[in-house]
């Protein structure tokens, strides 16, 4: 037997399988599109339905690994608390499988067939939407291919009697197979490749040419291994995030680490379980059903393992803190909240955390109309000072989101949606940014009159203090409109700017007759009309805020 030929034959054979999985993943994202956002709510909500959309996440993204470091980065965000990240790890456990049940198909004459037919739509198509599930089929067709690479360049393996004594060994330990699982899964970075080896493998028959090689009793624990091995990347993306962020990454290799100890005392009995489930249940290791078999021990595992602890999601907590105890330290207000690069790989969920940190980058802006304006009042030097402060948070903020949302273009392909909406989150950092700028034109102008020693009539007064609290609304509206997609209340942002134009020279005029009946100093007009000024170009920033949100209409 040649190594060489079935060494690169295998690993030619994984490599479009990756290839092809990670392809599948792109494309079912794309065809989902903003639909994806919508889980992004059901995150939120009840136990049972973290569970199911850390299912579905899952399996749109063909990694549970990807999720759950998704995951961490939201509860590391604040986005996302500890039950609902413990009940979304759950759900990935459980959408991870779902790979395998797709492999476990017997579709062997149809693989050419899909691969034409996905690269024909993809290649073809005119409208976006057809190309991504052209792009999905034809994925769909490599994953399959490289399956039956890796199929044909193993069965030499079963007639080499040094291979299947080594085998036999580790399928007759169950700890030697789990720890096999575990080292393939940290070399080949991805569980569900793993998987795909252990069904493929498993088909191989021995000298009877029905037994299987390896036998369910043997992949089995293989499979467990593989479960633990993917807890890895999630570990490593909890370093250096919250303390919460790390519990959740804890919580998926408690989750493993348990199940994988309690079904190691009881694999006979799995065994008899699985062959009861599954296709022609009454044959043992036949080569003809062991990859269903093995597909619906994985599937039975981690959906007994969401049995056993989502009613004690209260214990998994108290576990990983008791492991990780304490709370966070107090982080700089200048250093993003939300922003993950972990994230950015799927960016439906990156942009929405990118709309996050622009909403609390809006926030600091907001704070600086209102230290603006009581300073415009009071002339307090300590409302100077905050606006001051805050311009540098807000700058500092506004820089991270750019190279963030440049990043996200970057690093993955965007639907023509998406393309059009990073544009617009980029516009929108600008707006903001832009906004604390006006507030700091306003502060110098207060430096003037505290140098000039001037005073604004009371009526003065009051129009400005008019026009600051509709720019305040404006904004709160404008943001809260591009986190809700609210295009109704994008409008109404969009009305009061030109309530705020309007206003502005209805006032002018005001300050004029004030000039003439000698109720205003005359030197007072240039402050007046610049402190108006500055308000109304904060009202076009959040007008353009509100098309932003109106653009894809």
């Amino acid at each position: 037997m040649n190594w060489f030929s079935v060494l690169s034959g295998l690993l030619g054979g994984l490599a479009i399988f990756i290839f092809g999985m990670n392809m599948m993943s792109e494309g079912m994202q794309k065809s989902a599109g903003e639909k994806m956002r919508v889980i992004l709510g059901i995150l939120t909500k009840n136990p049972l339905m973290a569970v199911i959309a850390g299912t579905v996440v899952t399996a749109v993204l063909q990694s549970s690994a990807a999720t759950t470091v998704m995951v961490i980065g939201f509860v590391s965000a604040g986005l996302m608390t500890l039950p609902q990240a413990i009940c979304v790890v759950i759900g990935a456990n459980i959408g991870t499988t779902i790979t395998g049940q797709i492999i476990a198909f017997d579709i062997e004459d149809l693989v050419w067939p899909i691969i034409v037919v996905g690269f024909a739509m993809y290649f073809f198509a005119k409208k976006e939407r057809f190309k991504n599930i052209g792009e999905t089929i034809f994925a769909f067709g490599l994953l399959f291919l490289g399956i039956i690479n890796m199929s044909n360049v193993m069965k030499p393996l079963s007639n080499s009697p040094a291979f299947t004594e080594t085998i036999a060994k580790v399928a007759d330990t169950p700890i030697l197979g789990a720890i096999t699982g575990l080292v393939m899964t940290l070399i080949i970075q991805s569980s569900s490749a793993v998987v795909a080896i252990i069904q493929n493998f498993a088909k191989q028959p021995t000298s009877d040419g029905v037994t299987s090689i390896i036998g369910l009793q043997g992949a089995i624990p293989i499979i467990f291994g593989t479960n633990i091995g993917a807890t890895l990347p999630s570990l490593i993306a909890g370093m250096g995030k919250s303390k919460d962020a790390k519990r959740t990454a804890l919580s998926n290799l408690v989750f493993n680490v348990t199940l994988t100890l309690l079904f190691m005392f009881v694999i006979p009995l799995f065994c008899m379980f699985v062959r009861f489930i599954s296709p022609a249940g009454s044959v043992v290791d036949d080569v003809k059903v062991i990859s269903r078999q093995i597909a619906n021990a994985h599937s039975t595992f981690n959906l007994v393992g969401a049995v056993i602890w989502l009613p004690l999601c209260g214990v998994m907590m108290k576990i990983v803190k008791f492991i990780v105890p304490g709370d966070d330290d107090v982080v700089d207000e200048s250093t993003p909240q939300y922003l993950d690069e972990k994230i950015q790989e799927q960016p439906v969920f990156a942009m929405h955390v990118c709309v996050k940190e622009l909403s609390r980058t809006a926030g600091f802006a907001e704070k600086m109309m209102v230290c603006a304006r009581s300073a415009v009042k009071n002339k307090s030097q300590s409302d100077i000072d905050e606006v001051t402060r805050l311009e540098d948070v807000v700058d500092k903020l506004q820089d991270a989101i750019v190279r963030y949302i440049t990043n996200i273009s970057t690093q993955t392909s965007l639907t023509e949606q998406q393309a059009v909406r990073i544009a617009a989150l980029m516009h929108v950092a600008n707006d903001v940014e832009h906004v604390g700028d006006r507030c700091v034109d306003i502060i110098k102008v207060v430096h003037t009159m505290i140098k000039k020693e001037y005073e604004f009539s009371d009526e003065a007064l009051e129009e400005i203090e008019g026009s600051f609290d509709i720019a305040k609304v404006m904004l709160e509206n404008s943001i809260k409109a591009l986190e809700d997609d609210d295009k109704k209340l994008a409008r109404m942002v969009l009305e009061d700017e030109d309530r705020i134009d309007d206003l502005e020279a209805k006032l002018r005029k005001r300050h004029m007759k004030r000039l003439k009946k000698k109720k205003c100093a005359p030197n007072l007009s240039v402050v007046y009309t610049e402190i108006l000024h500055n308000i109304e170009r904060i009202g076009d920033h959040c007008k353009n805020i509100a098309e932003a949100v109106l653009g894809d209409e």
